[in-house]
């Protein structure tokens, strides 16, 4: 600010210049959107021609198979039909074909009557013909009435009979989960305890795997009637269309998705995928209904064989315990033998010493009446003398006697011990074998369930390996970048003048693309090779070209990014 005048430093702005800079721009961006269109629109043509090639592909497996279905249907059904179409072509075609022959006959004849003036009347009559007519048009109206009515009556039998086969099936699962087998009841169980210990363990398992298969019978129709309801008139479309295509079909689910836009274009994507996921959980539930009544049918068949070795463990405790309780009570009456016996000796050992006692006093009583009457005291003493020999010589032979009755009795029960050591012998002998058998059975079961687990621990690993090698083979070696796929290249945008120094800072690309690094292109050995011929200047020569194909890579391409230009 100078003398109340402002002094202008800044150019004046060229609006024209700037308005032709922006509508050139304007354009230059049209035509990369036009551009951008026709890629986009391109590259979905693209994609639709090899949706519909696969789709063709598909289609043409389906077409074969059931053209070879057919085939054999149709074989079968003639054979079957044939003798029915024999006597329908006789019954009904026949006379038709007759008529009609009768009126082309009758309307050729009557043509030239007309033509050369004279009336065949004679010949034919109108009134007989619309008669017949009428009279095969009510036949053929009867017989359709017939077959309809029995369709019909086959249509009811088939409802019919799937009832009883619903119910039929019902009954047997019933059967099958609350009804005790024969097998378990045919047992021969030592205790009643035992029997009714088993069967209500039985009765337990059983209820388990029925709750579980009544939560899945009611998810199953809960779903099936989710599932059915907004799809009940296309619901054999969707099975049909899934089923076409093959499980080890690389993208199927798009494949078939796609197939069931154009079978059912009244539904969109997002109900498909709906229906789609609930229709896998159908079937998931379904395999799982399966799965529950193989493993209900195995433990029912494992239980049994558990109650059968505990039957059999339990019967021979029981012999054990029999035969244990009869040794005792044989034991027990030999020793209530041997007490008995022992008390008749001593009762006859008293008695024997009262006879004694009383004979001694019968002879001391006579002696002392003796020494009274005689008052001789020698006598007396002669006579004790005597008296107390003959006494010793009597108590001697009594227990010499018995001292060899004891010994003819101690080696009785001598023998009979031995016996009884040789028969408790023998019985531990079986009682040891029959362990040693016992415990031989559960080592061998162990070691077969170890096995087992070791088999189902090797073929997992196996699986894992497979899968492993699986998800190498078919690993990303790329990153995606979908913005190269609609970006243009380098020499499109050198042939319209774009990436120059001109250009705005908008129009670069927005995204770096990751590709291979010289490293990785350099470590190929195909490249070396090719670089090492070049080198030598036997590119060109046949042995370059036999030998460069044969060279494979580090790592082998996928399955459908493999190059067939070495295979024609």
């Amino acid at each position: 600010m100078k003398n109340g005048l402002c002094i202008q430093k800044c150019k004046p702005i060229d609006y024209k210049h700037l308005y032709e800079l922006a509508a050139i721009e304007k354009i230059a961006s049209a035509k990369i959107q036009l551009k951008i269109k026709k890629t986009e629109q391109i590259s979905k043509n693209n994609k639709e021609q090899m949706l519909l090639k696969q789709h063709r592909q598909v289609w043409w497996q389906e077409h074969k198979r059931l053209r070879e279905n057919s085939f054999m249907f149709h074989l079968d059904i003639e054979q079957k039909l044939s003798k029915e179409w024999d006597a329908y072509q006789t019954n009904t075609v026949a006379p038709i074909w007759q008529l009609r022959e009768n009126l082309k006959f009758w309307m050729s004849e009557m043509q030239h009557s007309l033509s050369e003036d004279f009336c065949l009347k004679y010949k034919f009559n109108p009134v007989d013909m619309l008669q017949q007519i009428e009279f095969v048009k009510k036949q053929q109206e009867e017989i359709l009435e017939f077959l309809n009515l029995e369709s019909l009556t086959v249509e009811r039998q088939l409802e019919a009979y799937k009832r009883k086969a619903l119910v039929r099936s019902s009954e047997e699962k019933t059967k099958l989960f609350h009804e005790v087998p024969s097998a378990l009841l045919s047992l021969e169980f030592p205790y009643p305890d035992l029997k009714n210990l088993i069967i209500k363990e039985y009765c337990k398992l059983a209820n388990e795997y029925w709750s579980k298969l009544q939560e899945v019978d009611q998810q199953l129709e809960v779903i099936y009637r989710s599932c059915s309801y907004p799809y009940h008139d296309n619901q054999w479309v969707f099975q049909t269309v899934i089923n076409q295509y093959p499980s080890d079909l690389q993208r199927r689910r798009t494949l078939y998705l796609d197939a069931l836009q154009r079978y059912l274009p009244h539904k969109s994507r997002h109900d498909l995928v709906i229906h789609e996921r609930a229709w896998d959980h159908y079937n998931f539930l379904r395999n799982q209904h399966r799965v529950l009544i193989l493993n209900w049918i195995q433990a029912r068949k494992a239980f049994l064989l558990k109650a059968v070795m505990a039957v059999a463990e339990a019967s021979a405790a029981q012999e054990e315990e029999v035969a244990s309780a009869n040794n005792k009570q044989k034991q027990q009456e030999i020793c209530a033998d041997l007490k008995a016996k022992v008390g008749s000796v001593i009762n006859l050992a008293q008695a024997h010493l009262f006879c004694t006692a009383k004979f001694k006093m019968n002879i001391t009583n006579i002696w002392r009446r003796s020494v009274k009457h005689r008052g001789d005291s020698q006598i007396w003493r002669k006579l004790k003398l005597q008296r107390v020999l003959s006494l010793l010589i009597l108590v001697k032979k009594y227990w010499a006697e018995k001292q060899l009755k004891w010994q003819e009795q101690e080696e009785k029960d001598l023998q009979r011990m031995k016996g009884l050591r040789k028969l408790m012998a023998k019985q531990a002998i079986k009682d040891r074998e029959r362990v040693k058998f016992r415990q031989a059975l559960l080592d061998k079961r162990f070691l077969e369930k170890k096995e087992q687990a070791l088999q189902e621990a090797r073929e997992e690993e196996e699986k894992e390996k497979c899968l492993e090698a699986l998800r190498q083979k078919v690993s990303v070696v790329a990153k995606l970048d979908p913005a190269r796929v609609v970006a243009d290249t380098v020499a499109s945008k050198a042939r319209m003048g774009i990436g120059t120094e001109e250009e705005f800072v908008l129009q670069k690309p927005l995204f770096k693309l990751h590709t291979f690094s010289e490293e990785q292109i350099i470590s190929d050995p195909r490249i070396r090779v090719e670089l090492a011929l070049r080198e030598a200047g036997l590119h060109k020569t046949l042995y370059a070209k036999e030998i460069l194909p044969k060279i494979p890579p580090l790592k082998l391409p996928r399955r459908d990014m493999e190059s067939t230009a070495f295979k024609r």
